[in-house]
């Protein structure tokens, strides 16, 4: 038997999240004159692309773009970053995903930049399901949800259109 997906978030609904979400980032960075955000590969990035658009909008911030990749299937491998050390070192970052599930990618994604001398640290993710395993919390979320463990959320960006789904 298939799956019924169920609709949490149409386009408007997400760029509603992403502008709400990039006010608090602004807030909280508002004496900043630059921060770094760290989007996990792949919607985390893409949810990272169009909060740094929506702060570009909003704000004088520099905003500057992090690759960040957690093998999700083996988390204690090295995690890969597009810009090195010396690029968000005494910065404020904020590391973006898309869903915070139980905690495993983005404790993993906390570690690595805690090994470096930062200004400020913070986590921000489109939907927060809290079945969390790890004591990672999301500083900025766009919508929290109740599932049951069995249940999946898909977060998918597209060109014109995104949309959140419970699968």
């Amino acid at each position: 038997m298939k799956k019924q997906e169920v609709l949490i978030l149409d386009n408007i609904q997400i760029n509603h999240k992403i502008k709400r979400i990039a006010y608090q980032i602004y807030e909280s960075n508002v004496d900043e004159e630059k921060i770094v955000l760290a989007g996990i590969l792949k919607s985390g990035f893409e949810l990272a692309k169009k909060l740094k658009s929506e702060l570009e909008n909003i704000s004088d911030l520099q905003v500057t773009l992090c690759e960040v990749k957690v093998d999700k299937k083996d988390p204690l491998k090295a995690v890969e970053t597009s810009l090195n050390e010396d690029e968000y070192k005494d910065q404020s970052i904020v590391l973006v995903d898309d869903v915070l599930n139980s905690g495993t990618t983005l404790i993993y994604g906390v570690r690595h930049f805690l090994e470096v001398p930062l200004k400020q640290f913070k986590t921000a993710v489109l939907v927060d399901r809290s079945h969390k395993k790890y004591p990672v919390k999301a500083d900025f979320k766009g919508i929290s949800l109740s599932t049951s463990i069995h249940e999946t959320v898909q977060v998918k960006f597209g060109e014109e259109e995104s949309k959140v789904e419970l699968v």
